[in-house]
């Protein structure tokens, strides 16, 4: 499975379809939050029509809670506090962010932005899927730190060595890929910048196996 990735459009499109250009054949887009700049909540249909690859996507904490109702709308599958499953992977997510200091629309308590995670992982564990968490605050030590120190998601940390493949953003600075615990995590970067991330996916015949590209045009 070949995965385009980007998180934190911010409103601007305008390198989107270069780095899709440069991505090449896709089977998915995954879209890690920050989809406006504080609204309006429509510009996801915008960022919509470049893709014609499935897409499922996730706030962020710049997004409007009400951006969910416009997902639930559109072609894109809302993945905030859901899973939907392809083939023998199943892709589980979560938006909004912990708690800033910048008190932006869409934050939540720990408790809350983890609700429901864990019976879901549970549940694909028992299948025996792999799990993608598709989220947009990075677990907690993991392409998370600023000046000030580390400002991850200690309810996405848990579920490292759980999950194959976590892809997330919100910290612009961070862009980067991250193998812990058995689990790749993914900050495609700024794609308002031009950045954004291939990710394959397939098993070689000796395991499952997850190579990245970052991209940047």
């Amino acid at each position: 499975m070949r995965i385009f990735a980007i998180a934190d459009p911010h409103g601007n499109y305008a390198k989107i379809d270069g780095l899709l250009e440069k991505a090449g054949k896709i089977d998915l887009a995954l879209v890690a939050g920050d989809i406006t700049n504080f609204g309006p909540d429509e510009k996801v249909m915008e960022l919509l029509d470049h893709f014609d690859a499935p897409v499922l996507a996730v706030p962020g904490n710049c997004d409007h809670p009400s951006i969910l109702e416009v997902l639930e709308t559109s072609n894109a599958v809302n993945l905030h506090h859901r899973s939907h499953t392809i083939g023998d992977t199943v892709f589980i997510g979560s938006g909004g962010s912990n708690p800033t200091p910048f008190c932006t629309p869409f934050e939540m308590q720990e408790c809350d932005i983890g609700s429901g995670l864990e019976e879901m992982i549970e549940a694909a564990e028992s299948n025996n899927m792999n799990i993608v968490l598709l989220t947009h605050a990075p677990p907690y030590g993991v392409l998370d730190e600023i000046p000030s120190g580390h400002v991850g998601c200690t309810s996405f940390s848990a579920f490292l060595g759980r999950v194959q493949l976590i892809v997330c953003g919100h910290i612009h600075e961070a862009r980067g890929v991250v193998r812990t615990k058995g689990t790749v995590v993914v900050n495609p970067g700024m794609a308002a910048s031009g950045y954004a991330a291939l990710i394959e996916m397939h098993d070689d015949g000796r395991g499952y196996k997850i190579e990245v590209q970052l991209l940047h045009i």
